[in-house]
């Protein structure tokens, strides 16, 4: 590895606050070569943290970390904050089993002072900080970063607008790299911002505030010529009306603009809000040429960049839902596509290219997703709600109150069910099955691989009412889709092999293992198909002919498919020994797939050895 002399003398930083200003632009150089270097070789964020390397440098510069508090928003943007904290040895092991996570979490470090992963928490959070040390009459300060793209959600703003009620010392720094809210005007503007961030002239307001208030009108018409006045070189702004003192916009990447500014601002009380203009990708030309591929990489040559057009071979299932959608859409025009902030991840690009008027990337709002796709549906048209299981989290009052409730016609595509590797605990599509399987009018699909998978997308799309197809991050068996558009028989499973004494019912994807073991154990294997409705037909024939049943699936075993099973089998009076698997009752920490089903023993030895074992007792 290359050496990085001024990097490698950071252990905390308290030793970055002993360097002479004037190093910090040579640190921030090594800092953004060690990130390609190392991120390169782990995969990872890469554009979004290559981005906020002067930000972060200057952070840990200006405030007492970790007396003082960061919570950063997302987490996507931190691994130059871990690399500052003591963890850049550890970073070659970045988003692996027993490594380093790639988002902040508290267990990890007292510099990450609260667990994120999803987005627009980061105001929330650190408005409850704040107000806690207020009320505790500690000296600490609490800064929220926040990405243009998490400002979009309404969590966001719930927590602005509480904050200005409240009056908490908080500052909150809005990263602005993509949406350019509104650009830097250079000298003038960089100027300006530290001059309505200094002690000075924040005194004089408050000072003319206090002497004007016993004639209401001078006041008024003092209050519009500072509007006027900052107008004129800074953007009028929304953020002011929720009670915040507004400074910026500034160039994130200007050391010499950010730490004084800063400085500044830590000094001042009460709600402030400062505004940096970034670039993804900063010092990396592929990747500021191309952030969106550069977002989220693989391990790849950081010399020759990411090869245009590779891939892993295999088909996966984001893949087929992405092609099974434009094929739809040509076969019946009143199909929409919705997704909150997902087109790239979600696979609906050629869509989004093919069928633009017929396409709604409606930010990073879950919620409003759902509810604007019931919208579309009360109108006739035939919304599809392309999102992840944990991102679907967000959106469950609307998916039961909104949809569901009124019965109405919505599609969901839901993404990264189960394990999803290394953007572990926060990403993990752990619940859905349980989420999803109480909500009445519901119908619920789990494919065993890719041609399942599209053919249960039509079964959904058909379906009068709300339908769910949920499916793996990755490629499956490998097992190709049919060109046509068929459906399925809406609750009816299927027998894969035929065996005697146990029977395994699977729900997904972990039919391929369960094949395995059922081979070796000469067991009856099923492909249950539906979730909601069960196949109780099947149940009771596979319960009347084995002495034991097993059911699989690649979600929490409280509340899942098994847990209806069991009901089911109780319902209809069969008592039979079960033994259900799936996820315990636990987060799943992030490391490979693979990896991570072997350990929870659900691949093929770790089913057939939990099964051997059930059987024997």
């Amino acid at each position: 590895m290359t050496a990085y002399p001024l990097l490698e003398s950071i252990a905390d930083p308290a030793d970055l606050r002993r360097l002479p200003r004037e190093q910090l632009p040579r640190l921030a150089a090594e800092l953004r070569a060690f990130l390609l270097e190392t991120v390169s070789k782990t995969g990872g964020h890469l554009s979004s943290n290559l981005g906020t390397v002067e930000l972060t440098i200057a952070l840990h510069y200006v405030f007492n970390t970790p007396e003082d508090r960061l919570v950063w928003d997302v987490g996507h943007q931190t691994y130059a904050h871990k690399i500052l904290t003591g963890r850049r040895l550890d970073m070659a092991r970045l988003r692996m089993k027993d490594g380093p996570s790639g988002f902040p979490r508290r267990e990890e470090s007292i510099y990450d002072t609260f667990g994120v992963g999803h987005s627009s928490t980061s105001i929330s959070a650190a408005l409850g900080m704040a107000v806690a040390v207020r009320d505790k009459g500690e000296d600490r300060r609490v800064v929220a970063i926040i990405g243009d793209g998490a400002m979009s959600a309404g969590q966001a703003f719930e927590a602005l607008n509480n904050a200005g009620v409240i009056d908490a010392n908080l500052l909150v720094i809005l990263n602005d790299n993509d949406m350019s809210i509104s650009p830097p005007v250079g000298a003038l503007n960089k100027y300006l911002a530290r001059l309505l961030s200094g002690r000075a002239f924040n005194a004089a307001r408050k000072a003319g505030e206090k002497v004007l208030s016993v004639a209401p009108s001078l006041l008024e018409l003092a209050k519009r010529a500072e509007e006027h006045m900052k107008g004129m070189v800074v953007p009028s702004t929304l953020f002011e009306e929720f009670g915040f003192n507004y400074i910026g916009p500034i160039d994130g990447h200007d050391l010499d603009s950010l730490i004084p500014t800063l400085e500044n601002l830590r000094a001042l009380k009460g709600p402030r809000f400062l505004h940096i203009v970034t670039k993804k990708g900063q010092g990396y030309k592929l990747a500021e040429a191309d952030p969106v591929r550069y977002h989220g990489v693989s391990q790849f040559d950081a010399a020759n960049g990411i090869e245009a057009g590779k891939g892993g071979g295999k088909l996966t299932f984001t893949q087929v839902f992405g092609d099974w959608l434009c094929d739809m859409a040509a076969a019946d025009e009143r199909l929409v596509a919705i997704t909150p902030a997902m087109c790239e991840g979600s696979g609906m690009t050629r869509f989004a290219e093919s069928y633009p008027k017929r396409f709604f990337d409606v930010g990073i709002a879950e919620q409003h997703a759902v509810t604007f796709a019931a919208g579309l549906a009360c109108e006739g048209k035939k919304p599809v709600v392309a999102i992840y299981s944990t991102f679907l989290q967000r959106a469950y009052d609307q998916l039961i109150h909104d949809v569901a409730l009124q019965n109405l016609d919505v599609t969901f595509a839901i993404d990264r069910g189960g394990i999803v590797g290394a953007d572990g605990a926060t990403h993990q599509g752990a619940f859905d099955l349980s989420y999803l399987a109480c909500v009445p009018n519901l119908v619920i699909m789990a494919p065993a691989d890719e041609a399942e998978c599209r053919r249960m997308l039509t079964t959904a799309y058909h379906y009068p009412g709300p339908a769910a197809v949920r499916y793996p991050r990755g490629a499956g068996p490998a097992v190709p889709p049919a060109p046509t558009l068929d459906a399925l028989e809406i609750g009816q499973g299927e027998i894969r092999r035929e065996g005697k004494d146990v029977a395994l019912l699977v729900f997904g994807t972990l039919l391929q293992a369960a094949m395995q073991a059922g081979e070796a154990l000469d067991a009856t294997v099923a492909n249950m198909r539906f979730v909601k409705p069960l196949d109780r037909a099947l149940i009771r024939q596979l319960a009347q002919s084995h002495a034991r049943l097993v059911t699989i699936e690649e979600n929490a075993i409280i509340g899942g498919a098994g847990a209806e099973v069991a009901r089911a089998l109780e319902e209809m009076g069969l008592c039979r020994p079960l033994l259900r698997l799936g996820l315990p009752d636990r987060f799943i920490e992030h490391g490979e797939q693979s990896q991570m089903l072997a350990a929870l023993g659900l691949d093929a030895a770790g089913l057939l050895e939990r099964i051997t074992r059930f059987c024997q007792t």
